[in-house]
C-alpha cells in the first residue's frame, strides 16, 4: 500500500470459500426484478450468527435463513442468542436445545451481565471470524466485550418498530491478535439465500440428511411428493415442526427473482 492508501493488485488468489446472499433489487440486472448476488466476505473460518431473545424478538425463521445461507457456502455457523437476561431462561434454553440437537454450537450471552461471552473467545484464535445478524441484536456490543480496544459504535432499538437501527454501515475486518481476525458486518433487516434451487434446499437442513435417501424421487422437494422420507420423519417427530415450517417458507421464495 502507498502512503495515500492506494495500491496495485498484482495477483488475485482463488477463494477457499465465500458467503453471499441475494442483493436488494437494483438497476443493472439482466431482467426486471432480478436480484443479483451480494458477496459478504470470503476465506472465512468461522461465522457467528448473532440473534437476540428480545429487543428485537428472537425469530427462528430468520435465523434459519442465515443458517441455510451459511450451509450453502460450506461453512458450519455458530449461533449466539444474545440478551438472555431479558427473558425467562427457559425460553433461551428451549431454542438452544433445539439447535444443539441438530448439531450446531450455541452460546447464550448477555452483554449486560457479561455472561457466555468469554467462552466464545477460544473459537476465535488464529481464525478469520465473521459476526453476522440482524440490526440491534448486539454484534458490536459483544465484540466490544471481547476486544474493548475496538470501541465499536452501538445503537438503540427503535421504540416504534422494536427493531434495531444501523450503526455499523460497512463490513470491517480487524486484526485483533496475531493471526486472529474479526469481521464486523452491518445489521440486516432481511436475508435470502442466493443461487439455490428448490430441490436442493433440503440439503442445507442438516437434520434432513439421513432421511433424504428414503425419498422415492431424487428431485423431491419434501413438500407434497409421495414416499418422502423427510415428511415421514416429520410425522414421527424426528424433525421439529418449527424447522420444517422454516423450510417451507424458504422453499416458497428461494427461486424468486433469480434467473438460473
Amino acid at each position: 500500500m502507498n502512503e495515500d492508501g492506494t495500491g496495485v493488485i498484482y495477483q488475485v488468489l482463488p477463494r477457499k470459500n465465500y458467503l453471499s446472499r441475494k442483493a436488494i433489487k437494483t438497476r443493472g440486472a439482466s431482467y426486471r426484478g432480478e436480484r443479483l448476488e451480494q458477496i459478504i466476505a470470503a476465506n472465512i473460518d468461522n461465522i457467528f450468527i448473532v440473534t437476540s431473545i428480545l429487543e428485537p424478538d428472537f425469530n427462528n425463521k430468520t435465523l434459519d435463513r442465515f443458517l441455510v445461507t451459511c450451509e450453502s457456502a460450506g461453512i458450519t455457523p455458530i449461533i449466539i442468542i444474545n440478551k438472555s437476561d431479558l427473558a425467562d431462561i427457559e425460553i433461551s434454553e428451549y431454542w438452544k436445545k433445539l439447535y444443539e440437537e441438530i448439531g450446531y454450537e450455541v452460546f447464550l450471552t448477555s452483554v449486560l451481565l457479561e455472561s457466555g461471552i468469554k467462552e466464545i473467545k477460544s473459537f476465535l484464535h488464529k481464525k478469520k471470524n465473521l459476526f453476522w445478524g440482524q440490526s440491534g441484536v448486539g454484534k458490536s456490543s459483544i465484540l466490544n466485550v471481547l476486544f474493548p480496544e475496538l470501541e465499536l459504535k452501538i445503537g438503540e432499538i427503535s421504540s416504534y418498530t422494536s427493531k434495531g437501527t444501523h450503526t455499523t454501515v460497512t463490513s470491517t475486518m480487524f486484526n485483533v491478535e496475531k493471526s486472529t481476525y474479526i469481521i464486523d458486518t452491518p445489521g440486516i433487516r432481511e436475508i435470502d439465500p442466493y443461487g439455490i434451487k428448490k430441490e436442493d434446499v433440503g440439503h442445507f437442513f442438516p437434520e434432513f440428511n439421513k432421511h433424504l435417501r428414503n425419498c422415492r424421487f431424487n428431485t423431491c422437494t419434501h413438500n407434497h411428493e409421495p414416499g418422502c422420507g423427510v415428511l415421514n420423519a416429520l410425522e414421527n417427530n424426528e424433525i421439529s415442526a418449527e424447522r420444517y415450517d422454516s423450510y417451507l417458507r424458504i422453499l416458497d421464495t428461494i427461486e424468486k427473482d433469480i434467473n438460473f
